[in-house]
């Protein structure tokens, strides 16, 4: 009868057993080294009681050690149980256990193993402190991260050079970021730990111009940043979209070695994406000699939001061929791609590949760009029925997608019932009235305009104002909608003035029918068009940079349709390329002609 082969698990559990000589029988622990599984762990646990080590504190604080490097729920576990057998744990031993919680799917297990520490007695010392303030930061335990702090304070151990990072980082990922600013003030002389903790904290709470301020005084005190501080500040820089500010910080990376690391590599792909230059990202993307799946993935992410959606596809495929896994922001990008250029066919295939053939899970942003797909394409009533039929519960933007596409496609009945589900979940969001008081009033049904404005007034809702910016000399200037209504005086203006009635002369016509006030004459109206937040922005780029150069500009709402028309006109008359950079996607203007071809 022919014997089963081993399996590989029995084949390495007799490696393990092997490694022990039965007559001169080593300690245990010198078997951890080598030990690569949780299984093999057992076996040096069993091989442990056999010689009456079992109860030996550092036997026991390595074995519960080794499950915490890593930990997942079953080695945490075994651990616990491990722990819960030594009558008087030392506080090694519970930071060992807080150490493997803080990192973990049940981070808050280590806030209760602090109380446990406070109830033994024990004294809890700087690595008590990171693990559990880790702990609270992951679980946005903010209460019980407060009073870490205090407990801290009382034990002068406030100020620790391990301590204070956690502590801004804790306060940061709980949405008090000043509280941790004044942490960080409190220190004389901040080390770039401290820097990296508090520019992080500034860059995750989109406030990029602080993280960049401290970036400047870190350089400074003439600190070395690290890969860490690099990954933030480019991170600000694409949030501000500040091109010559995240160039120099590629020089700053290329002085101090940096940018050699993938993930600065990835991070450099992505702020000169989001920054309008597609071509430093290409750039980058090819000088770099290993690439992994975030690099490929941050590619295609590019390609995607540049209008590029077969460029995006085609890397994808070149991805595939260099045998690159793929995950989930991939197939974001892929579905952005196929969305902004209306592949719908091909955005069905991404989408089912995903599950079927990757094993991803979709996640919300996936359903969302499904959503997008379907509406861009006046696929309205499918895109519905996709919302609908959703395995998790639909969330407001969702539906915030088919409204806008609602907008785009005229369909006020479909409209007026999306509009009702996104109540259900949310009726705080500015956005969701003025679409449909938009679309209303482009049908002429101002009954329906009147009562949505009403609506919006008696539940305190206030409308975002469009914001556009643009960086001229290292310095990002802003500017609001509405600036110039109700002033003259500046250059700007007059410039301003005189470029709508330049670009009139070449077909320019403003779009009136965008400013839904059906008591406002035509005249106002079109001073309401001109002094919107892009047209503004532009005109600041044409009088303040050299001819030719090219304007890039951010907005934070949807560019609208006649700020759009303009653009395209001032890129043919002043020979000038005009990258603008909305909520959505990049337009990129020459000779007159935009990279969407209107469809947007």
């Amino acid at each position: 009868m022919a014997t089963a082969p081993p399996t590989p698990s029995m084949a390495s559990n007799a490696n393990v057993l092997r490694r022990i000589d039965s007559k001169n029988p080593p300690n245990p622990l010198l078997l951890l080294p080598k030990c690569t599984s949780l299984r093999e762990l057992e076996q040096i646990h069993s091989f442990a009681i056999k010689t009456h080590l079992q109860n030996d504190l550092s036997v026991v604080t390595k074995l519960i050690n080794f499950c915490t490097q890593s930990p997942t729920m079953t080695s945490m576990t075994y651990a616990q149980k491990l722990f819960d057998k030594i009558t008087e744990p030392d506080v090694v031993l519970y930071n060992t256990m807080a150490r493997g919680y803080s990192r973990s799917n049940y981070p808050r297990q280590a806030i209760a193993l602090f109380v446990l520490v406070l109830g033994s007695g024990l004294l809890p010392d700087d690595y008590t402190f990171t693990s559990v303030l880790k702990a609270c930061a992951s679980s946005k335990a903010f209460q019980e991260g407060k009073q870490l702090h205090c407990v801290a304070i009382k034990l002068g151990l406030d100020d620790n050079v391990y301590i204070c990072p956690t502590l801004i980082s804790m306060y940061t990922e709980c949405n008090d970021v000043n509280a941790a600013r004044q942490i960080f003030d409190k220190i004389s002389e901040p080390c770039v730990v401290l820097y990296n903790a508090i520019i992080t904290g500034y860059t995750r709470s989109s406030r990029p111009n602080e993280a960049l301020s401290l970036f400047r005084e870190l350089q400074l005190r003439d600190l070395k940043p690290t890969d860490v501080t690099m990954l933030s500040v480019l991170s600000s820089c694409a949030l501000l979209g500040a091109l010559d500010l995240g160039k120099w910080i590629h020089e700053c990376a290329k002085k101090f070695e940096i940018d050699k690391y993938i993930k600065v590599s990835t991070a450099l792909i992505d702020m000169y994406a989001k920054c309008g230059s597609l071509e430093d990202a290409i750039s980058v993307f090819e000088n770099m000699q290993v690439r992994d799946t975030p690099a490929w993935s941050a590619m295609i992410v590019a390609y995607a939001t540049h209008g590029q959606g077969h460029k995006a596809i085609a890397m994808f495929e070149e991805m595939r061929k260099a045998k690159v896994q793929p995950d989930e922001i991939t197939f974001l990008g892929l579905l952005y791609a196929c969305s902004h250029n209306g592949l719908v066919e091909e955005g069905w295939k991404y989408f089912s590949s995903m599950s079927d053939k990757y094993k991803i899970l979709p996640g919300i942003k996936h359903y969302g760009c499904m959503v997008d797909l379907l509406g861009r394409a006046g696929h309205l009533d499918d895109a519905f029925k996709f919302i609908d039929e959703l395995p998790i519960k639909p969330t407001p933007i969702l539906w915030r997608t088919l409204l806008s596409a609602c907008s785009s496609h005229g369909s006020v009945e479909l409209g007026k019932k999306v509009i009702k589900r996104i109540f259900r979940l949310d009726d705080s969001h500015g956005g969701d009235y003025v679409i449909l008081s938009n679309l209303c009033a482009r049908v002429g049904r101002w009954e329906d305009v009147d009562f949505l404005r009403k609506l919006m007034k008696d539940r305190g809702v206030v409308k975002v104002p469009g914001c556009s910016s643009i960086e001229v000399n290292n310095v990002v200037h802003e500017f609001f909608s509405g600036d110039g209504v109700h002033s003259t005086s500046t250059s700007l203006h007059h410039a301003l003035d005189e470029l709508m009635i330049e670009l009139k002369m070449v077909g320019y016509e403003p779009d009136t029918s965008l400013v839904f006030h059906a008591e406002m004459e035509e005249k106002d109206k079109e001073i309401t068009l001109r002094y919107h937040s892009e047209k503004l922005a532009i005109a600041y780029g044409l009088l303040n940079t050299p001819p030719g150069t090219t304007i890039r500009v951010v907005k934070n709402l949807r560019v609208c349709g006649d700020c759009h028309s303009a653009a395209k006109h001032i890129s043919m008359i002043f020979d000038r390329q005009i990258i603008l950079r909305d909520v959505q996607r990049f337009h990129h203007f020459k000779n007159g002609k935009c990279s969407c071809d209107d469809f947007w």
